[in-house]
């Protein structure tokens, strides 16, 4: 009784499931036919009659394309599990360089808003993924589409046979039924080969992303690198440099005191020992903020640790075993964990945090290009009062994008009331 109730289930939804696959393969074609019929109706003798069908046809068929693809990628994946990349280009970031203009991943412009004009325009019209979708929505109504109709067909044809009159019509609907409740747990399933085999993105589609991808960076590793010069420079000129200065004016005074006013000699040079001492500290700070001293000497786990005695928080720092990584990587996530920490501090309030590295062999980089490699994997959660989220132009969205530039990802879990979980992922074969 259990199999014939669960093959009776089975069959319920594998007809559902041919149907939705029928009314989505069949949307385009169904224009098609109104287009046609369009064009009968307004008459063959007119010239013009070809006009209308013509735009609607085409029309129809770009606007309905990508819908019709995304849906049944939505099916598949909750149907099957199986997940389809979609592959379409996204719009990077519109960058402005330091010499002015903006970079939008094709070209630069004088404005933002041109930059990001042009960029929507480019995107919509060169997108490779394009052609892709209409070889798709030609394909899949003279596959997938007509094998998902054979149920409904044979339903609609047996409940008409049963209507009529006569032994053999009755036999013939109700064979139809069997036939059409037998083969619909299997009717829907060709779309999944189909839509695997044309829908997914070409390698010569994955290249061109990467190549966009690898672009943005680089647009967004020379800002970076233009802005932390400027900030050095400043703090340069507002701090040491104008000590130093000063520290050379009181020297060149007590030079100039020593024979007259010994005492006032010995003051001033007390002032520029005390003045060079404070210029010595400002200096270590600097080149600390540049690259701390314990990170290059004892690596990313000590220096976390360090960092952790210095937060007013209550910080705890776990890892499985020492760590030691590439430089590069090694200071990019130093800093981003100190920024997440200063954001638990001085955004959410926390009062405790927690820190966790770990080595992951089966993590996968965030470029299209990056396979199975050793990750390193680090996890900062808050209790504060949560809400972050990746806002554009926002030090959450910098560090992702300087993560990105190792092929490393971020991802954030922050309900509103906290609390608040971070997990950096960059793939580092030195591990």
């Amino acid at each position: 009784m259990r199999q014939v109730v669960s093959w009776g289930a089975s069959a319920c939804v594998g007809f559902v499931r041919a149907c939705a696959v029928m009314v989505v393969s069949m949307l385009i074609p169904a224009v098609w036919a109104a287009a046609v019929a369009l064009g009968i109706w307004w008459g063959a003798a007119n010239p013009w009659s070809w006009l209308a069908p013509f735009v609607l046809v085409s029309v129809g068929t770009l606007a309905l394309s990508r819908p019709v693809c995304q849906l049944v990628r939505h099916l598949v994946a909750r149907w099957t599990a199986t997940a389809i990349p979609a592959g379409y280009r996204q719009a990077g970031p519109v960058t402005r360089m330091s010499t002015g203009y903006w970079w939008n991943g094709f070209g630069y412009e004088r404005t933002s808003r041109d930059a990001l004009m042009d960029q929507r325009w480019r995107i919509r019209w060169q997108d490779p993924a394009n052609w892709r979708d209409l070889r798709f929505t030609a394909i899949v109504p003279f596959t997938a589409g007509l094998v998902a109709a054979l149920p409904p067909a044979v339903v609609a044809a047996a409940v008409l046979g049963l209507g009529q009159p006569g032994p053999v019509a009755r036999v013939a609907g109700a064979l139809g039924l069997v036939v059409a409740v037998a083969g619909a747990p299997y009717a829907w399933r060709p779309v999944v080969p189909v839509a695997v085999r044309f829908l997914r993105p070409s390698p010569a589609m994955a290249l061109a992303d990467r190549v966009d991808e690898l672009t943005a960076q680089r647009a967004d590793t020379t800002v970076a690198q233009a802005a932390e010069i400027r900030r050095i420079e400043r703090d340069l000129h507002d701090g040491a440099q104008a000590r130093l200065v000063s520290l050379g004016l009181s020297l060149a005074t007590a030079e100039k005191l020593l024979e007259t006013d010994p005492e006032q000699a010995k003051a001033l040079m007390r002032e520029a020992r005390t003045g060079a001492a404070t210029s010595l500290t400002e200096l270590r700070e600097l080149v600390r903020g540049i690259n701390p001293p314990v990170l290059s000497e004892r690596g990313i786990v000590d220096a976390v640790r360090a960092l952790a005695l210095d937060s007013p928080l209550d910080v705890t720092v776990g890892a499985d075993v020492p760590l030691r990584l590439d430089p590069p990587i090694e200071s990019a996530v130093y800093f981003g964990i100190a920024e997440l920490v200063t954001n638990a501090v001085k955004h959410a309030h926390a009062t405790r945090a927690r820190i966790s590295l770990t080595r992951d062999g089966t993590g996968t980089g965030a470029g299209t290009g990056a396979g199975t490699s050793t990750c390193l994997v680090v996890e900062v959660e808050d209790d504060g009062r949560g809400g972050a989220e990746v806002r554009a132009g926002g030090g959450l969205a910098g560090l992702r994008r300087r993560l990105a530039a190792f092929d490393g990802t971020l991802e954030i879990t922050s309900p509103a009331g906290g609390p608040t979980r971070v997990t950096m992922a960059v793939p580092c074969e030195s591990l």
